[in-house]
């Protein structure tokens, strides 16, 4: 049995040590450190060198993994030929075998053991290889395992652990191994796929283009699987980021744009990306060169893309290029096992049985619409969206043997996009004027049907819907019925025999900007749906399949908003459809019943895909519901029948002392330093703003730390530094003054955001789900909090989490602290809002924040307000002494809800204004959406995230104090409906006056088509004094005087670079804007006048501050830079930094 005891009995369970530099990592650290001075004796250079060569070349031999692990690794691996995803390690002991189980950068390891000193020993050991967070230890706790349901590739035991089979099997993937020890005798065992779930292997779910999983596991889902970033696609205004997706035995693949969120001008990066389908862990990535042009303008697709990639069994099927032939990857390696000749520029990718089937364009055939055509303006590329018809040169359908690359058969045809179809038999399309079906194992004819009308001026946004069924062929080409103004079309069924009409029947009109027709057979019905616009009935109808006669009709039997249905496809299972009017929305057509779900939804164009017994949703870059909706490449399950929270926990489950309890439990209160920064963005309201005098000229590099990894940003108080590396799951403590390392502690899981400093206490919360207190002084832990109602834990983010992080900083304010554990109040329970004594760690109140109202118990969604609904997604907490606040939810101090409805955006005034900021502090992405405002209210919608922007002092970041707000903003005129994004550094009051700024266009539709715009006057709040300012600022300090900024430099005006997208001097720019923005052309540091925002002074650095990662304190500004390193700055001592002549700084009138 896995027993823990109730106090920790050993001080190096979650820390290395209390003295600097007495383990490996912090010991290389302090090395590089020492190498990094500025202020090194010149005369003893050679003398530290040489020790320092000793000292690594000990090292080495240390931090080498033991050949008997990494060979009895490699033998367990093979064994069980699991090729990636996630490994337990039960009895982990010193971690040598646990850190060798991690052969590449496909898995990711965790292992538990009950022995307080065996963790000890494993997490020293794993973090001198500097592999921890990918690999990571934990105690465990009992004889129940703390993951979920169906998420663990490998288990691996080599005692008496006390861990049942039928628990140990819980945990396994389909497919999945447990590799156990017994009698000095290894013993595999595979945990079966169940025949309940289904995989999605081609766009449509398989050959037939019947897009319905045969899965009777999905139901509606209430908990996190597993979750992925980015958090967002790059935007929504352009092409979706998410081009296909499909899934093969248990793995997962797409196409996804990895480039910068902060401008969609900036190069794309696209990759093809494969996951473990249960856990989510990124098993491997392939560059994609040349895709469709990124620009290509919103809600137009093309379609087409989601048909270049397929997945079948151990073999991945793509074009790894626009005009690339097809390849045949591995799919557990992603290496390339064949190219197919004469494929070059395949469109489409069916694999039915035994053969590959494809639509080949050909190198001297245009492309339907050609990503190398060169576009001089960006007006230019959306003339061309809009205007020239796709292409109807012929394609190629081409059969071919898998394995041997053998062409069985080709014929050149018209084809209309997305109608190529198959089944065992058959081969069926359109060819522009008729249905032709061929066989399939020869592809001689067999018939053609009568002419069947297509959609004149096709664009890349739509396509034909033609599925097999049976002995049914369903047809759609998105033509109009009779009236021209009638937005039903017209849907065929024919003979699969002879092709002869069965019958024609009006469809519903669905989907939004052109996507094709929706056409679905499901429990033996012809389903679709009038669901295109929020105006439409909802009316679902089922027809017979040989008839087309009506066997069923409903109406939603729920009433909330209905948005225009997103712009791609429905799909379904054989219980549910599953229409996206505006989440997503489980449809049981035989009990005709609706269940919505407007906090999730799915990637434009490409939509969800339901399978594995789950819904994956993929990034989206929707603003609607911004404050509640998931964001992430989500994927989501249904209710476990073994895992369900408690709502009421014994605290003695989750309250465990530490050494350091009578230490510093009866310490009297220490008097605050004022010019210190003791928690996140200084103080409890989150200002960014400290008293202390820091002269701006003459700036001087006193001392750099580097710490690796993804940093924090900084605290200082009590004469040190402190600092989250969040990979490696570590505080780190620095001395303020010289920046020497003081001690680290390791947490069980990502430590996000800086401790809160507090009467001698570093308490922070971890995504391992707890609380912990430290002492300040020497990192011995005083006492950890389970926050989380249960250890249970998922792979978020490519690591081992808990269900109910908890975000690093946490809010102490009147010697209480305040945290939040969760991830949505839709998924997993809800979230939980806990009050403990920051003293001894006793809760002082615990507050369940889950899907109902509290007060009638209706679910939340009954408060939805057009695209709005209540704040439903944690966040790090802030306070004005009043309230409590998460993102714009205020809390009484006792934990109580002020209100649950959501507050109009146009509701500005209030004793509850702050800042805050919609998608949470910590969003980093600079996604185009999204920003600060101090204020009390947001918007959501395509209509309404820029309506907060205009009415309250917004931007990324701000800082204030007691009467004005600061800030990098947007331009008025640059919140919507706008590509190029430019900004302003100014200063404004907190209420600022609202005047009318000017005029903007608005689309003008007639008949569902854009036919031009209109003009729109438009309001702004006026800002006290505004600059031009030639840095992209992602970091703000305001000290007494002066206000400090950072960020890379502004490279590319993007109102002049949409006018010359091809002059090679914009492309340049723009290549180096989007370097700039990973940190590789240094920042820029600026001094301005809090006054009157004139500049001061400025220097270049050579690092890039990570977002939000500067602070001031005691005289010294302190830095968190992108690349891993702190560093400190002062106007006394030090090494003088460079002055910035080429900082530009205007004054805006």
């Amino acid at each position: 049995m896995f027993l823990m005891a109730k106090t920790i009995g050993v001080e190096q369970l979650f820390w290395y040590d209390a003295k600097p530099i007495c383990t490996l990592i912090l010991f290389e650290a302090y090395i590089e450190n020492y190498l990094s001075k500025e202020i090194v004796m010149r005369n003893h250079q050679t003398k530290n060198i040489r020790i320092i060569v000793i000292i690594i070349s000990a090292l080495t031999l240390l931090v080498t993994p033991g050949r008997a692990d990494t060979q009895q690794a490699r033998q367990i691996l093979d064994a069980t030929g699991i090729r990636g995803g996630l490994i337990v390690h039960i009895g982990c002991g010193d971690g040598k075998l646990t850190s060798a189980l991690r052969a590449n950068d496909s898995y990711v390891v965790h292992g538990l053991d009950s022995k307080a000193e065996n963790i000890t020993a494993a997490r020293r050991h794993i973090k001198s290889l500097g592999q921890y967070g990918n690999v990571s230890v934990d105690l465990c706790s009992s004889d129940r395992l703390p993951y979920i349901d169906n998420s663990v590739n490998l288990v691996v035991s080599e005692g008496t652990s006390g861990v049942s089979k039928s628990e140990v099997m819980r945990v396994l993937v389909p497919n999945g191994v447990a590799y156990l020890k017994s009698d000095g005798r290894w013993t595999k065992i595979e945990k079966p796929r169940p025949k309940e779930i289904d995989e999605w292997t081609h766009y449509l779910h398989d050959p037939s283009n019947n897009a319905v999983a045969h899965d009777s596991v999905i139901e509606p889902p209430s908990r996190y699987q597993w979750l992925a970033g980015p958090r967002y696609s790059r935007q929504h205004d352009h092409m979706s980021s998410v081009s296909a997706v499909v899934s093969a035995n248990g793995r997962l693949f797409y196409v996804f744009d990895e480039a910068p969120r902060a401008s969609i001008l900036i190069p794309p990066k696209w990759r093809l990306i494969a996951r473990d389908a249960f856990n989510g862990k990124l098993l491997w990535k392939r560059n994609i060169e040349l895709w469709h042009q990124h620009l290509w303008r919103l809600k137009s697709g093309p379609q087409l893309l989601a048909r270049r990639l397929v997945a079948k069994g151990d073999r991945v099927y793509v074009t790894l290029g626009i005009d690339a032939p097809l390849s045949v990857l591995d799919a557990a390696t992603g290496k390339t096992i064949r190219t197919y000749d004469g494929t070059k520029v395949t469109e489409e990718i069916l694999c039915p049985d035994g053969v590959l089937l494809l639509s080949v364009a050909g190198e001297d055939q245009p492309l339907r619409s050609d990503p190398k055509k060169r576009y001089a303006t960006l007006t230019d590329m959306n003339n061309d969206v809009t205007n020239p018809l796709w292409t109807q040169a012929p394609r190629t359908i081409m059969a071919i043997d898998p394995d041997s690359g053998r062409v069985l058969w080709q014929k050149k045809s018209g084809l209309v996009s997305l109608s190529l179809a198959a089944d065992d038999k058959r081969v069926l399309f359109h060819d522009g004027m008729k249905i032709r079906c061929l066989d399939r194992s020869t592809g001689r004819p067999l018939w053609a049907s009568e002419p069947l009308p297509k959609k004149e001026g096709m664009r890349s946004s739509g396509g034909a819907t033609l599925v097999l069924y049976g002995d049914v062929v369903l047809y759609s080409g998105q033509v109009s019925a009779e009236k021209p103004k009638d937005r039903t079309t017209t849907m065929f069924a024919l003979s699969i025999k002879d092709g002869k009409t069965l019958w024609q029947v009006p469809h519903h009109p669905c989907g939004h900007m052109g996507t094709p027709d929706d056409i679905i057979v499901a429990g033996g019905l012809v389903w679709n749906g009038a669901v295109a616009q929020g105006r439409d009935s909802g009316t679902m109808t089922g027809r017979d399949l040989h008839t087309g006669q009506i066997k069923s009709e409903f109406t939603p039997d729920v009433e909330t908003h209905w948005f225009h249905h997103r712009c791609y496809r429905a799909k379904a299972t054989d219980k549910y459809l599953l229409f996206s009017r505006t989440g997503i929305e489980f449809i049981d057509h035989a009990a005709e019943h609706w269940t919505c779900h407007h906090w999730v939804r799915g990637a434009c164009h490409y939509g969800i895909m339901p399978c594995n017994g789950l819904i994956y949703a993929p990034q989206h870059p929707c603003a609607c519901y911004i404050e509640a909706k998931l964001s992430g490449f989500t994927a989501l399950a249904p209710p476990s029948p073994t895992m369900q929270p408690r709502r009421k926990v014994p605290d003695s489950e989750r309250l465990t002392r530490g050494p350091a309890y009578d230490q510093i439990a009866n310490r009297k209160s220490q008097i605050e330093n004022p010019a210190d920064w003791p928690t996140f963005r200084h103080d409890a309201g989150r200002s960014g703003t400290v008293n202390t005098t820091i002269k701006p000229a003459g700036l001087k590099r006193a001392w750099r730390t580097k710490l690796n990894g993804k940093l924090s940003t900084p605290v200082v108080a009590a004469g040190k530094l402190f600092i989250a590396s969040a990979e490696d799951h570590s505080i780190h403590a620095l001395d303020a003054d010289t920046g020497e390392p003081v001690w680290s502690f390791t947490a069980g899981g990502r430590v996000d955001s800086p401790p809160t400093i507090w009467q001698g206490r570093a308490l922070f919360g971890s995504a391992d789900g707890h609380v912990y207190c430290l002492n300040a002084g020497n990192g011995k832990i005083v006492w950890r909090y389970r926050a989380a109602p249960e250890d249970w834990r998922m792979m978020a983010y490519d690591q081992i989490e808990s269900l109910w992080p908890v975000h690093g900083s946490v809010l102490v304010l009147n010697d209480v602290l305040y945290c939040v554990a969760g991830r949505s109040m839709f998924v997993d329970g809800g979230l939980r809002l806990l009050r403990l004594d920051p003293r001894t760690g006793q809760k002082l109140s615990e507050t369940i924040l889950d899907d109902k109202d509290p007060v009638t118990q209706e679910n939340l969604q009954v408060h939805i307000q057009t695209l709005n609904m209540p704040v439903a997604l944690p966040d790090i907490l802030s306070s004005d002494g009043k309230y409590v606040y998460m993102r714009s939810l205020p809390f009484d101090m006792q934990g109580k809800r002020k209100y649950v409805s959501y507050i109009p955006v146009k509701e500005q005034q209030g004793d509850d204004l702050h800042l805050f900021c919609p998608t949470g502090f910590l969003d980093d992405s600079l996604w185009h959406r999204t920003y600060w405002g101090y204020g009390r209210a947001w918007a959501s919608g395509a209509g309404g995230y820029h309506q907060a922007g205009r009415v309250i002092p917004a931007g990324r970041p701000l800082v204030y104090d007691d009467k004005m707000v600061y800030g990098y903003g947007r331009l008025w005129q640059y919140y919507r409906w706008t590509t190029p994004l430019e900004f302003q550094l100014f200063a404004a009051k907190k209420q600022p006056e609202i005047v009318k700024a000017g005029i903007e266009r608005k689309p003008v539709k007639k008949a569902g088509k854009r036919v031009g715009s209109r003009k729109i006057s438009v309001t702004r709040f006026v800002s006290d004094w505004s600059d031009d300012i030639s840095v992209q600022i992602n970091s703000m300090v305001l000290t007494d005087k002066v206000l400090f900024v950072a960020g890379p430099p502004d490279v590319e005006d993007e109102e002049e670079a949409v006018k010359t997208l091809l002059d090679p001097e914009t492309q340049k720019k723009l290549a180096e804007q989007s370097e700039a923005f990973q940190g590789k052309h240094g920042a820029l540091l600026v001094a301005v006048s809090r006054d009157g925002g004139q500049k001061l002074a400025a220097y270049g650095l050579d690092f890039v501050p990570r977002f939000d990662g500067l602070i001031a304190a005691n005289g010294r500004l302190y830095i968190s830079t992108l690349s891993g390193d702190v560093f400190c700055l002062s106007d006394t001592q030090g090494q003088p930094l460079s002055p910035a002549e080429q900082v530009i700084i205007t004054a805006r009138e």
